[in-house]
């Protein structure tokens, strides 16, 4: 049986889906980084961050 604080979790979640979903990449994004990464990955993800800042610096 779902609590009342479940209920309005499942509520809230609905009513901001994409939040929700932000939410949800950033939290795997993190957990990629803290526990499965390889230095490859890592160097990768860094073009890919320093690409992303630029881009979002000049409003592309």
């Amino acid at each position: 049986m779902a609590t009342n604080q479940t209920k309005a979790n499942k509520k809230w979640q609905e009513q901001n889906k994409e939040y929700t979903k932000y939410l949800n990449y950033r939290s795997r994004a993190r957990s990629f980084i803290r526990n499965m990464a390889t230095i490859d990955d890592i160097d990768e993800l860094l073009e890919l961050i320093d690409g992303r800042k630029e881009s979002l610096k000049t409003g592309e």
